[in-house]
């Protein structure tokens, strides 16, 4: 079986993290070991060192990043939930991997939802001007125009996303079996 990466990306409170968790369960029940990378979780870890500044996110990124590509070059799944804020960076990411084991999902969900999601309050004490460089207030988001899938969440259930990560993931993870490395279009899910 092949290694595959999938790189979640979003705003704060997008969702990335709920639904990486809800694709591990899919995998779990189809008899794959995933990892999840959550940047909220694995930070304070590999990067205590590091603040928010344009740098240190680009370092956290290919922190993460290292540890996931040795996780795919082992065979194995790995899913990240961190915001990449920005194109360049996610780009460099990218470039790491072979492009049939990398899946980058833009999990795409209006600031205002994120807002509303906020239990820890992150974004009042944005804008409260308490917590600088605080991504989609006061730092900008790039939204990202590569993506191998887009789940938009005010339309899509997190099952619904979830499920079609799956599907991608054992799309790509196949793909020996199926003599070549697919190029999967951006899926942009809309209202009906």
């Amino acid at each position: 079986m092949n290694g595959v990466i999938a790189w979640f990306t979003g705003l704060p409170c997008s969702g990335k993290s709920t639904i990486a968790q809800k694709v591990i369960e899919y995998l779990e029940e189809s008899g794959e070991i995933a990892t999840v990378l959550d940047s909220d979780i694995v930070r304070p870890v590999l990067c205590p060192d590091l603040g928010f500044s344009r740098v240190d996110r680009r370092s956290n990124m290919l922190r993460i990043a290292s540890v996931a590509q040795e996780i795919v070059n082992n065979g194995g799944i790995v899913l990240t939930a961190t915001i990449s804020p920005f194109d360049e960076d996610r780009k460099l990411v990218r470039s790491m991997f072979e492009p049939s084991s990398f899946l980058q999902v833009y999990i795409r969900t209006s600031l205002a939802d994120c807002e509303r999601r906020d239990v820890k309050g992150h974004y009042a004490q944005a804008r409260a001007g308490k917590l600088p460089m605080f991504t989609g207030v006061s730092s900008p988001y790039e939204v990202p125009s590569d993506s191998e899938l887009i789940c938009d969440t005010a339309i899509q259930s997190i099952a619904a996303s979830a499920r079609e990560i799956f599907r991608l993931i054992q799309v790509r993870r196949n793909r020996g079996s199926e003599g070549g490395s697919p190029q999967l279009p951006i899926i942009v899910h809309t209202a009906d």
